[in-house]
């Protein structure tokens, strides 16, 4: 079983058109591969995959790369998934089965309050976030790896990070608002966490502002430097 590093947080038929989303990116990640499996869904939101059949192996290590894991058995030093729960002024929260903090002075990411950090790099609750591992006198830390994406992020062009909604789902939502030739692509984070890539000459904020009346969502905007 693998534990997948997104959760299913909406409810009613939000929820079931997120299922049946995940089901069919599964049914493309392992289509080929000779495995039968199930998808569940854990009380803290996580889906868990059951695989079974002669190519099982590949099939968990494909899944652990394509989505990552979540596990309570971490070791030190060690780079693992989370998303992101909760932030304060002494740092963010992410789930990883259990809850991780990331002190502030931990996170990497430039001045200001975890707050600012978050506003600044357009980080919607839920994203997954990749940390390491601390032990009793080392708090975990973002791994380099995360600080360099979203570094990238704010040196690429512009964005719209949005959460609560598959990735369909925010696809229709800017055709609908007439901005589909504005946006480069939407890049999925999560199930339900996407990052919507403007086009050249495309604002975003006022891209936000065109379609947030539309999504139910939290939306934060990455203007680049």
């Amino acid at each position: 079983m693998v534990v997948l590093a997104t959760e299913v947080y909406v409810r009613g038929a939000a929820r079931e058109r997120a299922l049946r989303s995940l089901r069919s990116m599964l049914e493309n990640d392992l289509g080929e591969l000779d495995v039968t499996w199930a998808v569940g869904l854990r009380r803290d939101g996580f889906p868990s995959v059951t695989v079974e059949g002669s190519d099982e192996t590949a099939a968990r290590n494909l899944l652990r790369e394509t989505w990552g894991e979540v596990t309570d058995h971490r070791e030190p030093g060690e780079t693992y998934v989370g998303t992101l729960a909760a932030w304060d002024d002494d740092g963010f929260e992410l789930k990883a089965g259990d809850r991780v903090r990331v002190p502030a002075d931990a996170l990497g990411l430039g001045p200001g309050s975890p707050a600012q950090i978050r506003e600044r790099f357009g980080l919607v609750q839920h994203v997954r976030l990749r940390f390491v591992a601390g032990d009793d006198g080392t708090p975990a830390r973002l791994a380099d790896a995360e600080r360099d994406r979203l570094f990238g992020w704010r040196r690429g062009p512009g964005r719209v990070n949005v959460n609560s909604a598959t990735r369909s789902e925010v696809r229709a939502t800017v055709n609908r608002a007439g901005h589909a030739d504005d946006v480069v692509t939407v890049e999925r984070l999560g199930l339900l966490e996407q990052s919507i890539v403007c086009g050249e000459g495309t604002d975003p904020p006022g891209l936000l502002a065109a379609i947030g009346d539309y999504l139910p969502a939290e939306l934060r905007c990455v203007v680049t430097d």
